[in-house]
C-alpha cells in the first residue's frame, strides 16, 4: 500500500515526504507546483503534476498506485492575503478538500491526516497554552477554511468509517537539517524567513507589524516549531491510524512562545549580522499572542520532538537562505543535487 501526500512539493510537504521515504514507505505526491518545487521532493517519491479538485485526476491515481492513506497538505497558507481574498481559500482550502473527501469515499480510502492550523481558535486573552477544547472562533478566512475542512472532515469519516488525524499547527520555521529542502515560496510571510532573508542580505529590512500589543515587549508571541520535528508528527499519525486508532484532533507545538522581537534577537546572534528593523503598525488578523499545549499530541500519539531550542531551528532556517543565495531572480533554487537532474522523468501526467 502507498501513501499519497498532496501538496508534497512545499515547504512542509516535501518534508514529511522525506520523512516517510526514510521510514520505507511508498509514496506518490501530487502537486500543481504553483507554490512547491519539483526539486524539493525525494527523488524515488512518484509525482503525478495536478490539482486535488480534479475529481478524475485524484480517482485515477489513488486506484493506480493502491492508496490507503492521504495526507492532505495542498491548500493557500497565507493569513493577510486569505482577508484580501476570501473566496480564493475557501476555494482553494475547503472547496478542494471537499472534492479530495469525495474522491477518498468513492475510492475506499480508510485513514486521512489533515493539515490544519492554530488559526481555528479564538484568540487567546492570557498567555496561557492553549488546549484542544479552547473555543473555535478564527479570526481570518484562513482559519475558517480550515476549520470548515475540518468539521467536512469528521463528519465524512463518521459517515463512512474513513479514520481520521487532525494536527493543528503552529508557527513551523526552519528547514531540513541535511539541506534538501526548506521554505523557498515566492511572498511566504513567516517571521523566522523573513529575518533570516534579511541577516543574508536577500533583504535589506525587517518588518515588525505591531508592537503595541499586551505582550512583555509589545510584539506578538507565537510557538514556534521546527518543520522537521512537524513531519515526524504526521509519520507519528500514520502510525497511529494503522495501529487502529480511530480518531484524534491535536496540537502541534512546544508549549513555550517567542516573541518577534525574540526572533529578530536570535537571527542576529546566530548569524552574526545586524540588519535594518522597521515598526509598523498591526495587520488585520494577526492576534497578540498563542502557544500551544502539545501533551494530547505527546502522550497519545507519542510524538517526542527533538528540535525545539530556538537557536537550532534559526541555525537551520539560515543554513538554507545561505544555501540558496545561488538563486535567480525570482529566488528559485537550482536543484541541489545531481539526483534531481532527471526527477522531471518521474512525473506522471493523467
Amino acid at each position: 500500500m502507498s501513501v499519497l501526500i498532496t501538496g508534497g512539493a512545499g515547504y512542509i510537504g516535501s518534508h514529511t515526504a522525506w520523512e516517510f521515504v526514510e521510514q520505507d514507505e511508498q509514496i506518490v505526491i501530487i502537486d500543481n507546483l504553483v507554490t512547491g518545487f519539483d526539486w524539493a521532493m525525494p527523488p524515488n517519491a512518484t509525482f503525478v503534476l495536478g490539482n486535488i479538485g480534479d475529481r478524475a485526476l485524484v480517482e485515477h491515481t489513488l486506484r493506480q498506485y493502491d492508496i490507503d492513506t492521504i495526507v492532505h497538505f495542498a491548500g493557500s497558507v497565507v493569513v493577510p492575503e486569505s482577508i484580501q481574498k476570501p473566496l480564493k481559500y475557501y476555494d482553494n482550502n475547503t472547496g478542494c478538500t471537499r472534492h479530495l473527501l469525495e474522491s477518498a469515499v468513492r475510492c475506499g480510502i480508510d485513514q486521512f491526516i489533515f493539515s490544519s492550523t492554530a488559526a481555528v481558535y479564538r484568540a487567546p486573552q492570557t498567555l496561557e497554552p492553549v488546549n484542544e477544547n479552547a473555543p473555535l472562533e478564527p479570526a481570518s478566512p484562513y482559519g475558517m477554511s480550515k476549520l470548515m475542512s475540518e468539521m467536512m472532515i469528521r463528519d465524512v469519516c463518521a459517515a463512512h468509517g474513513m479514520r481520521h488525524v487532525i494536527l493543528r499547527y503552529f508557527n513551523v520555521a526552519g528547514a531540513d537539517p541535511q539541506g534538501r529542502t526548506g521554505l523557498s515560496t515566492r511572498g511566504a510571510t513567516h517571521v523566522m524567513k523573513l529575518a533570516c532573508e534579511a541577516a543574508v542580505g536577500k533583504r535589506d529590512h525587517f518588518e515588525v507589524y505591531g508592537t503595541d500589543y499586551d505582550t512583555p515587549d509589545g510584539s506578538a508571541i507565537r510557538d514556534f516549531i521546527h518543520v522537521t520535528d512537524l513531519a515526524t508528527a504526521h509519520y507519528d499519525a500514520l502510525n497511529f491510524l494503522r495501529s487502529g486508532g480511530n480518531k484524534f484532533t491535536g496540537n502541534v507545538g512546544y508549549g513555550k512562545g517567542h516573541s518577534v522581537f525574540d526572533i529578530i534577537n536570535a537571527v542576529k546572534q546566530v548569524s552574526g549580522c545586524d540588519f535594518e528593523v522597521r515598526l509598523e503598525p498591526r495587520r488585520t488578523g494577526d492576534i497578540a499572542a498563542i502557544v500551544a499545549d502539545p501533551s494530547h499530541m505527546q502522550h497519545r500519539l507519542k510524538w517526542a520532538p527533538i528540535h525545539t531550542e530556538l537557536e537550532q531551528i534559526v541555525e537551520h532556517a539560515l543554513a538554507w537562505e545561505r544555501k540558496t543565495l545561488a538563486m535567480d531572480e525570482h529566488h528559485e533554487p537550482a536543484p541541489l543535487a545531481p539526483e534531481f537532474d532527471n526527477l522531471m522523468d518521474k512525473i506522471t501526467l493523467i
